[in-house]
């Protein structure tokens, strides 16, 4: 895959808000399209070690280099190497140590994913937590920033967060991993579209919660994934959900191109967030309806023939009956799924 080779020159000015503090700085590219927005390399200035990146009203956990945050390698399809964790994480029922932060949108174990196409799931050889796993270039826009943390008023505030959406799991978080793309751009851009996006991994004596938070989904698909260059839209789209090889699931949307909706999506009574348990795989707010998620009350037909209505219940059981369409409907595709709908050549 072709690397977008990019010489940044940068330029600092500082904008202190009264709620947050970030650093604004253009990065001029040498075969990158040059759009002005902010570059996010930090420089070892006064002023710029103590900057925090937080968005007033997004759900995005802050970081930066005020948190004392690490970044990943600034190279096309790259990552960081093996990271050691200071508490366990049990994914899907193994117990993991260490992890790797993947540029291409994931977190992986086992092995890092420098893969920029997303496959569909399952995929044997990859263990990997998916925010948003697409070809991200961070030659041409952004940083993938990162942390371990056990600081007591953050690991409040995601008890508290996740709490509120399980019952009776008095969640008690002893350790967090928190890693953000901020403002990335795609392989083979020529506009200035960027995603914002996070990943939180949280642990507590045995149990482990991981949450997807969405900024700013502009883009889902690179150009060597078949993207525009323009638009970075089309081909392949970015893949969101979770893969151990014989266990998956999809986020709704994900690898169509609706994914670039998915901040308008949640589980968790807030567009843009979704949080599931993972230690033993439970989603709030629904219903796992073979490899995907389906909220309470939501109704699909499971076969292209629309032969089996389904329909998700409060008690997180899905129901199946068999029913065709109604007279004056047809069976079309909706995502994963089929849905009796008006067809539109009879409008």
């Amino acid at each position: 895959m072709e690397t977008c080779s990019c010489f940044m020159v940068l330029l600092l000015a500082t904008y202190i808000a009264p709620t947050y503090s970030m650093a604004l700085y253009s990065s001029p590219h040498f075969n990158c399209p040059n759009w002005g927005s902010q570059s996010n390399i930090p420089i070892a200035l006064p002023s710029v070690l103590s900057m925090a990146y937080t968005h007033p009203g997004s759900l995005l956990y802050p970081y930066g280099p005020a948190y004392d945050d690490l970044t990943t390698e600034i190279e096309d399809d790259g990552g960081t190497d093996s990271i050691a964790l200071t508490h366990s994480f049990t994914f899907f029922g193994e117990i993991y140590r260490d992890l790797y932060v993947n540029n291409n949108g994931a977190i992986s174990f086992k092995g890092p994913v420098t893969e920029y196409t997303p496959d569909a799931f399952p995929i044997d050889d990859f263990c990997m937590i998916c925010p948003f796993w697409g070809d991200v270039d961070n030659e041409c826009e952004g940083l993938i920033y990162y942390r371990q943390t056990k600081d007591v008023d953050l690991l409040k505030r995601l008890s508290d967060d996740i709490n509120k959406l399980f019952e009776n799991l008095d969640f008690v978080a002893e350790w967090a991993f928190i890693a953000t793309w901020d403002n990335v751009a795609y392989h083979g851009t020529e506009s200035n579209k960027t995603n914002t996006f996070q990943v939180v991994l949280v642990a507590d004596g045995l149990r482990s919660v991981v949450i997807f938070n969405y900024h700013d989904i502009q883009w889902t698909t690179g150009t060597a994934s078949g993207g525009d260059p323009l638009t970075g839209l089309g081909g392949i789209p970015a893949q969101a959900g979770f893969n151990t090889g014989e266990e998956y699931f999809n986020m709704p949307l994900s690898r169509t191109e609706h994914v670039l909706n998915i901040k308008t999506t949640t589980n968790a009574g807030m567009p843009g967030r979704w949080v599931f348990q993972v230690n033993q795989f439970r989603v709030p707010g629904g219903c796992i309806f073979l490899d995907s998620f389906l909220h309470y009350g939501q109704i699909i037909w499971s076969d292209e023939a629309c032969a089996d209505k389904c329909s998700c219940k409060r008690s997180g059981a899905v129901e199946c009956e068999t029913k065709n369409c109604d007279e004056g409907l047809v069976c079309l595709p909706a995502g994963r799924h089929y849905l009796c709908q008006i067809n539109e050549k009879d409008c």
